[in-house]
């Protein structure tokens, strides 16, 4: 079997190296033309195309999402998805590198269905739109999308090579007070300061922060905080994000967070108002033994994969949800230097580079030899199972 495999990946490196061109023209050119959440019209459009012209199915529009799809090649009981995200950040551009987790992902599927079509299986890219803002694929978990399937993953651009991903656990909280307004100067008796209970609340939730886990977020914005100097605010208004590294602590979290804004309420007089997000992104359960032979695969490539990168913390993404639902992994691929952040021009610039491309085909590889080896292994296929019955909360 171990020589079976080398053949393969074999196999997948030279199919995928045939398409470099192709995917790194596919992804620039959805990186010159960036498009926010749900707005992805050309690069799900592309994508789908692409994928058609190289023999798989395509359904556009799955789960009443117009800019999502799913396109599958095989027959197989055994059903390995790819996942592409291809959502920007609005002002940033492709900040994230989405661009090459689309064309990775899309390109590892053309590879595996090759090798798919001989050991049996099926093979699925699944479009994920809206992963920055609105949480595309909690809202797919939500609508089936990813019933019946063994295994999803995607690889994520960053500034090191990992397997392991610990994404937290999101919610987001748009915050209103409604006050009255008043001469600042003549007359400030009579208004009540939206201003003031916002500014309150953000000093509770900074003394909220030394009693909270180490792991926990809370962090927000001000965006509207009034007129004028000389009236007194009859209104303000905030976004916040609240984070955890479990779903049942982010649910206290909650909590307390919000009892810190109706707290500047009963101070000040101000009514309040409170949305929580549509969306709620889940920590992410990286599924072990999946991510440890994908991990192999990556060093196999000749990339270093430090063991104190295995288990970093990230943000949050909607790849938690669908780790919830299905043995899951979000590795991350280097294409910039350590001190380059995500989400910045900058990384948007790595993103199009040739460290970018080379990141985008090694991705490819991984990904690839991966998915091969979930559809042909058994035995792998167990372990991924128990380990994820492990993890259900």
């Amino acid at each position: 079997m171990t020589n079976d495999f080398r053949q393969m990946d074999e196999r997948i490196g030279a199919r995928i190296d045939a398409l470099r061109d192709e995917l790194v023209e596919l992804s620039l050119r959805i990186h010159a033309n960036p498009e926010t959440a749900f707005e992805e019209t050309q690069a799900s459009a592309w994508l789908a195309a692409w994928l058609e012209g190289h023999d798989f199915r395509v359904e556009r529009g799955i789960c009443d999402l117009p800019t999502a799809f799913r396109a599958t090649v095989g027959v197989g009981d055994v059903r390995v998805a790819l996942l592409a995200e291809y959502d920007a950040l609005p002002g940033v551009g492709h900040g994230c590198g989405h661009n090459i987790i689309a064309t990775s992902s899309a390109g590892a599927g053309v590879a595996a269905a090759e090798v798919a079509a001989e050991i049996g299986g099926t093979v699925l890219v699944i479009g994920t739109p809206a992963e920055e803002v609105y949480g595309g694929k909690a809202l797919m978990v939500e609508r089936g999308a990813f019933e019946g399937i063994d295994a999803a993953m995607l690889s994520h651009p960053g500034s090191r090579n990992g397997a392991y991903a610990r994404a937290l656990a999101c919610a987001q909280l748009d915050i209103e007070y409604f006050g009255r307004e008043a001469h600042a100067a003549s007359r400030p008796e009579a208004g009540v300061n939206a201003l003031d209970a916002m500014l309150l609340a953000f000093q509770s939730i900074a003394a909220l922060r030394q009693h909270i886990r180490g792991t926990a977020r809370v962090h927000g914005v001000i965006t509207d905080g009034g007129e004028a100097p000389n009236i007194v605010p009859g209104h303000s208004a905030a976004s916040f994000l609240v984070r955890a590294e479990d779903d049942a602590y982010l649910e206290e979290m909650k909590q307390r967070v919000l009892d810190c804004f109706e707290g500047g309420a009963k101070a000040t007089g101000a009514t309040l108002e409170y949305r929580w997000g549509e969306a709620q992104y889940a920590a992410m359960r990286t599924n072990g033994p999946l991510a440890d032979v994908y991990r192999e695969r990556l060093e196999s490539l000749g990339r270093e994969v430090p063991e104190d990168t295995l288990r970093r913390t990230m943000g949050s993404t909607d790849m938690g949800n669908v780790s919830a639902v299905v043995p899951a992994i979000h590795p991350s691929i280097a294409i910039a230097p350590p001190d380059v952040s995500a989400h910045t021009p900058e990384f948007a610039t790595w993103a199009a580079s040739g460290d970018g491309h080379r990141g985008l085909v090694d991705a490819a590889k991984a990904l690839a030899m991966t998915a091969v080896r979930v559809l042909a292994d058994g035995d792998l296929r167990q372990k991924m199972q128990a380990a994820f019955e492990a993890e259900r909360p």
